[in-house]
């Protein structure tokens, strides 16, 4: 399920490294997860939509690599992130 402008705007602004910053790989995984929360929910009444389990699993592998980047690149930034967001690393 897409979010919303303001869902949006609070993850940005919540995980965010500078004013501006909208690509750092904090942020970019934390609207992933977002998106994958969501999608999840969505699975539980809807169990045969294929076609959104692609998408979600194209997601999970997008943060999976942006996780590995940021453990091999900063890796005190990469525990602060998998702590936020309670992610099972």
């Amino acid at each position: 399920m897409p979010l919303t402008s303001a869902q949006k705007a609070e993850v940005v602004g919540k995980y965010r490294r500078a004013p501006k910053d909208t690509g750092s790989p904090e942020v970019q995984i934390a609207l992933l997860s977002e998106r994958i929360n969501g999608l999840t929910a969505h699975f539980t009444t809807h169990k045969s939509d294929h076609a959104s389990r692609r998408g979600l699993l194209k997601m999970v592998t997008q943060r999976r690599r942006l996780l590995d980047y940021l453990k091999a690149n900063a890796p005190v930034r990469y525990t602060k992130v998998v702590a936020e967001l309670g992610l099972r690393r």
